[in-house]
């Protein structure tokens, strides 16, 4: 692979091939971590002959790029995007090797962090996650210099050395979102859904935890929105891998895709966070889960397979930086919320599951229930990260307590505010995607009724859309294909619908 040179800087055409080649390298070592696999010779070093295009005064000569719109910004940014990386990674490195160690110790039960969100859903109790907090909570107080370090370096970038007024200023830039208006929107929304979600939530601890809302902390909202009590609806004959032969319905025979990789089997190495890989887009994608059992394997299937699905459908003759390279995540985890909570609709429960009205009900609530949580969550995550970032001030966590515990109910402890923070605030993305998701389920029940999702139209809809790549982000795509805007009325009145 020709790595850029000097006089190759003022080229997208050369960046973009170097770029690739370094998608490629982070990806592929990310996809190994995933799996537990080691490294083999040479994979640690993923920037290795790329350090002088990595410089960061490299990117003072290729400022005109991000100054067009259009293909040479997304290459601006996407090397930006590197650059930021390569700063950060010794720390991020050094943090690892402190965090990978790290474990929490309850009633003598060794829970390592990566271990925790599953242990909460599948094996924890009330008492035992109280431990767990306070454990987190000192293991947070002590990391906490080494998670500091890398947002440190690269804000060091931005500000010193591109003059960008703050981080928020450089997101903002990079996706084009005026996040001022998004926060008083989510703001407004939360409020006006507070008393459904409050009555309803309190209600659920109340009869699952056997205490109120108030008294209930992050680890028990994860044991609830896991939702391991209703695992015994799940049908237990059925393998939750089983069920990719749904997508047969759209003549799409996902062990037969040329270029996906499946890594379903469960094993002690493998994360526990499901995550869907693209080395090469639409060549090869892989797609990693590590089943626990129950409706959390459904959903983390389904939600994998709607970005895959996106990707491997790719055109591949769009140029890279119309589908290897993106502003934000937006269309895809649009895609994948699609499939995701498609699983959860009483026709597919019925027919593919075969569960009867009273089950469908009951699920469907609390997979409503479950979902607003998460909008919850996620919105006031991205409040007070747009707070945290234009404060500069990320040491101090207690905005981020404050109003997790404003929004969602649940109490936060302030010190572990920087192992819930992801990059160029990523909480947003998540929080537009559900309410596109809700718009493109409305498009396809109202155009193929309830049960669009057994009609082969469907699949031919779904793949035009794939098809078209991180071309447009999730505005753009709603207006080329006449889908109108995006708008949170169709996630509000699904709220009011299915929670009772």
């Amino acid at each position: 692979m020709k790595i850029v040179q000097q006089t190759d800087h003022g080229s997208p055409r050369h960046l973009e091939q170097s770029l690739l080649e370094l998608n490629t390298r982070i990806t592929t070592r990310a996809l190994r971590g995933t799996l537990g696999q080691s490294f083999q010779s040479g994979e640690g070093d993923v920037y290795g002959g790329f350090e002088p295009l990595l410089d960061p005064a490299t990117l003072g000569s290729l400022t005109h790029l991000n100054a067009a719109p259009g293909k040479n910004k997304r290459v601006y940014h996407t090397l930006l995007s590197h650059t930021l990386q390569h700063q950060a990674m010794p720390y991020e490195n050094e943090l690892s090797q402190w965090a990978g160690g790290a474990s929490a110790s309850v009633h003598g039960e060794k829970i390592y962090l990566r271990e925790i969100h599953t242990w909460c859903q599948k094996q924890s109790d009330v008492p035992r996650r109280l431990i767990m907090e306070k454990e987190t909570s000192s293991l947070s107080k002590f990391l906490k210099p080494f998670a500091l370090a890398p947002w440190d370096a690269v804000r060091d970038i931005l500000e010193d050395g591109l003059g960008y007024s703050d981080y928020v200023a450089y997101c903002a830039d990079k996706k084009g979102l005026d996040y001022g208006r998004y926060a008083r929107w989510i703001e407004a929304l939360l409020d006006e859904t507070a008393e459904l979600y409050f009555r309803a939530m309190d209600s659920w601890a109340r009869s699952t935890l056997g205490q109120p809302l108030a008294d209930s902390n992050r680890f028990d909202a994860i044991y609830l929105v896991g939702l391991g009590e209703l695992d015994p609806l799940f049908p237990a004959h059925i393998p939750v891998t089983e069920l990719l032969s749904f997508f047969q319905h759209w003549s799409i025979d996902v062990p037969a895709l040329p270029g996906l990789h499946l890594h379903l089997e469960p094993s002690r190495r493998k994360s526990h966070q499901g995550i869907t890989f693209a080395l090469r887009i639409p060549q090869e994608v892989h797609v990693v889960m590590n089943p626990s059992g129950g409706w959390i394997d459904l959903e983390t299937l389904f939600h994998e397979m709607g970005h895959a699905l996106g990707i491997i459908h790719t055109r591949a003759d769009l140029p890279p930086a119309l589908k290897d390279f993106n502003a934000s995540s937006t269309v895809s985890e649009a895609y994948a919320f699609l499939l995701q909570n498609m699983c959860f609709s009483p026709p597919f429960l019925e027919r593919v599951l075969g569960l009867n009205p009273r089950q469908i009900d009951t699920l469907t609530h609390y997979k409503a229930l479950k979902d607003m949580a998460f909008f919850r969550r996620y919105g006031a995550k991205f409040l007070s990260e747009l707070q945290m970032f234009q404060s500069g001030d990320l040491s101090n966590g207690q905005i981020y307590a404050d109003l997790l515990k404003r929004y969602t109910g649940f109490s936060y402890k302030p010190e572990t505010h920087l192992f819930d923070l992801a990059p160029e605030l990523y909480a947003l993305d998540y929080v537009i995607s559900w309410t596109a998701e809700a718009n493109l389920q409305r498009h396809l029940g109202t155009s193929l009724g309830d049960a669009w999702m057994f009609r082969p139209e469907a699949g031919d809809i779904l793949k035009e859309w794939w098809s078209q790549g991180n071309q447009f982000e999730i505005d753009e795509l709603f207006e080329v294909n006449g889908l109108g805007t995006v708008h949170a009325d169709d996630l509000a009145a699904r709220w009011q619908h299915c929670i009772h």
